[in-house]
């Protein structure tokens, strides 16, 4: 028996063990995210790195944090737990690269009701994954046991990074003019918002999720809502080398409504042509079987489109040059023009 174990604690619904042998599970998925930057082992009471400067006139650190929201009940009900990590991670770094800023470490909390080492290491795995297609160092974590507060079959997921950017290269969009270009990059599908929504549109809970069906592509409704969130990190690091970007927005929750604004100046809106918009068949089976209005839809999803960038119209055919090379199938949905309204959509 380990010196470490508690009868008494184990007897209130904690094993400590259990939290050990989940660190071990999770080190192989650690280790793939390691960057020259760490200097610290897993297991610490602190992840450490080091900053490197080099280049760089006025450094600034970027911080980032979310959760993966209620999306972690499709988890639950299709016993899936090794994307819902990539989904925590994205929700962070592709706030941060809004910023400009490449992402550096990234932290996870995991809280259960009971702490299954084999399943706790899954979800680990998606962090890892998520950390790796970021260029993010997973450097620290915490697993909180917490029976009576959470059912045993259940956790929540949420996570933190800190990216670094130097100052003069952080977007800004008092260069924005009328006549700038709108680039949509599209989406994996409803990514890590709107589920409150999709679970009751679907009834998630009490209908068959699991069986193809033919207008999701022969996909089930379980498997294309569990689709983890794209990051868009790497392309958006390669386009920022080479072409002056003038706001970019990471559509969440509130939509084009909500997050389009966030990178556009007073004075100024974005005019989105609707036709342009390739939108997902996910979001279409939504509409119809929730009969939620269009505008309802534009004001909840992102439709198909993860992230918008707005860069002047001379620049707009090398941007999309260079987000294709990054195997992003990037396009043109809208301007820039001189409006009250902050989005029109038409």
């Amino acid at each position: 028996m380990s010196d470490s174990y508690s009868a008494s604690y184990a007897a209130a619904g904690v094993d400590i063990t259990a939290g050990y042998k989940a660190v071990e599970l999770m080190k192989s998925h650690i280790a793939r995210t390691l960057t020259s930057g760490v200097c610290s082992d897993v297991g610490g009471f602190g992840g450490l790195f080091e900053l490197d400067t080099t280049g760089m006139e006025r450094p600034v650190l970027v911080s980032g944090t979310d959760g993966v929201g209620t999306k972690l009940k499709l988890a639950f009900i299709m016993d899936k737990h090794d994307t819902v990590g990539i989904d925590c991670v994205a929700m962070c770094v592709n706030d941060i690269i809004c910023c400009g800023a490449k992402p550096l470490f990234f932290l996870d909390y995991i809280a259960c009701g009971k702490n299954l080492p084999e399943r706790i290491a899954q979800i680990v795995s998606g962090v890892a994954e998520g950390c790796v297609q970021s260029g993010a160092a997973l450097i620290g974590g915490e697993t909180a046991e917490m029976p009576g507060f959470y059912p045993e079959e259940e956790y929540d997921l949420a996570g933190f990074s800190v990216g670094l950017v130097d100052k003069k290269a952080i977007i800004d969009n008092g260069s924005m003019a009328a006549g700038d270009v709108v680039i949509a990059l599209p989406s994996s599908g409803v990514h890590s918002n709107g589920f409150s929504l999709v679970r009751k549109v679907f009834d998630v809970e009490n209908r068959d999720i699991k069986t193809p069906l033919e207008s999701l592509g022969g996909k089930s409704i379980g498997e294309t809502l569990l689709t983890p969130t794209r990051i868009y990190v790497k392309p958006m690091l390669e386009l920022f080398k080479s072409v002056k970007v003038k706001g970019v927005s990471h559509i969440t929750g509130g939509g084009f409504y909500e997050n389009i604004p966030r990178s556009i100046p007073q004075g100024l809106g974005a005019v989105i042509d609707k036709s342009a918009v390739q939108v997902l068949p996910v979001f279409e089976l939504i509409a119809k079987e929730g009969n939620i209005p269009e505008r309802d839809m534009f004001n909840t999803f992102n439709m198909g489109v993860g992230m918008s960038v707005i860069v002047a119209e001379q620049e707009a055919e090398k941007a999309l040059e260079i987000l294709r090379a990054q195997g992003e199938n990037a396009y043109v949905i809208g301007h820039v023009a001189v409006s009250e309204d902050k989005v029109r959509i038409c």
